[in-house]
């Protein structure tokens, strides 16, 4: 679907009046007089997640003590919280579950699929992935005799190219991080599944953003954040997704206490949990969990269809308006006009990216740079008003418009960017 007619003539306050979402903002703590498109890097807090965090430090911890790994829950968490991801990616119960990095997992998952693909040597990837996934695709096949990584855009033009019957493992970003296109999950699952391989998606950039249906596209395996569009705080633990029909077949390499059968047994030999507990590791972080879990219940009530379409309509608005307000300065978009190739958010080159984000970021303005030269700006639809699109692009323009970004208090760069 590709909408041709341009928003940037819209009233941004008859916008918010109409947006079914609007309510959920009030849920989130924001900073007055900011504007914040850096959800796609790490969502707000959110005062569901504060208070579960108090309510973990001051009464579990400090109260209950170790009492409340049967009190409070602690020892189920990685699993009901997995529960509640498993609803914002179309899971169902038994498939999820909540432990360790997007690294950590996509390493157990990329290790567990080539087992299942034994005479198969081959992952296929994008040259243009989020680094982590290569690095751990580089591992995995470093330490699997006659193992090789192809990448589209390297070893061909495309992933579908690629796939042969050599291919034991497809790994997917299902929306890139830098331009924010969304592959096709159905199309690319089945394509994979033709060819004798396995499906492997990294949901950081699309779960909390999009509906994502994982048992209905056949998907094999995914992991994610929710640290993003999740808001599950900085840091928050990973999710990780094995379909049902792999589970009496899983062996995944990190064999920590958790992931055994029964822990608190103490056994010597390992025997590892069934179903999607074999992927736990090691001790789960009482803390963040709690964090996570206070914000996962903010989605209880969310409509992922409503999610979507104001997604869908806060990143055309904000095309449109960079079109019309900021035409003279030569930002060139590279995220998909078509909406049902796009996740949510908007990249713009613009050969002074980093200052000029830079002197956005003082004007209240938060998005974020990717090297060489672009700018990242994400759509949390839950707390981005129509208003926040309206007010962003005048303050991009003034900043362009005025060469703000010259000055020298914006070209050192931070650690992070």
């Amino acid at each position: 679907m590709h909408t041709t007619t341009s928003m940037a003539r819209l009233d941004p306050a008859s916008l918010d009046a109409a947006d079914p979402l609007a309510p959920y903002r009030e849920r989130f703590l924001l900073p007055e007089g900011v504007i914040y498109l850096d959800g796609n890097s790490l969502g707000p807090a959110s005062h569901a997640a504060l208070d579960a965090v108090d309510q973990a430090a001051q009464s579990e911890w400090a109260q209950g003590l170790i009492r409340s790994w049967n009190t409070a829950g602690w020892f189920d968490m990685p699993m009901a919280a997995g529960r509640l991801i498993a609803r914002l990616v179309g899971a169902a119960d038994g498939q999820v579950a909540v432990c360790d990095s997007v690294t950590i997992n996509l390493y157990k998952v990329l290790q567990a699929a080539m087992a299942l693909r034994p005479g198969r040597r081959t992952i296929v990837a994008e040259a243009s992935s989020f680094p982590t996934d290569l690095y751990i695709a580089q591992g995995v096949v470093a330490n699997i005799q006659g193992a090789r990584l192809r990448l589209a855009g390297r070893d061909a033009e495309t992933l579908e190219e690629l796939i042969d019957e050599d291919t034991a493992v497809v790994l997917v970003n299902h929306v890139d991080y830098r331009s924010g296109a969304l592959r096709d999950m159905v199309g690319l699952t089945a394509k994979a599944h033709a060819a004798g391989a396995l499906a492997i998606w990294d949901l950081c950039h699309s779960a909390g953003a999009l509906a994502v249906e994982l048992d209905a596209c056949e998907a094999d395996f995914a992991v994610g954040c929710t640290y993003k569009y999740l808001n599950c705080g900085p840091g928050a633990p990973a999710f990780v997704y094995a379909a049902a029909r792999h589970h009496a077949q899983l062996r995944q390499p990190l064999s920590g206490w958790w992931g055994h059968a029964r822990p608190f047994e103490f056994e010597t030999d390992y025997a590892p949990a069934t179903g999607i507990k074999a992927f736990l590791t090691g001790t789960p972080p009482v803390l963040s969990l709690r964090a996570l879990m206070g914000a996962l219940a903010d989605w209880n009530d969310v409509d992922m269809d409503q999610l979507r379409e104001k997604s869908v309509r806060l990143t055309q608005y904000f095309m449109d308006l960079v079109e019309d307000r900021c035409a003279a300065h030569g930002l060139v978009s590279i995220t998909p006009r078509d909406p049902g190739a796009r996740g949510s958010q908007v990249s713009l080159r613009f050969e002074h990216a980093y200052p000029a984000m830079q002197a956005l970021i003082a004007k209240g303005l938060i998005g974020d740079f990717r090297a060489p030269d672009v700018m990242r700006f994400g759509f949390t639809p839950l707390y981005i008003s129509f208003s926040d699109v309206a007010r962003a692009v005048e303050i991009l323009k003034e900043v362009l418009d005025t060469e703000l970004w010259r000055d020298e208090a914006y070209a050192a760069k931070a650690a992070v960017t």
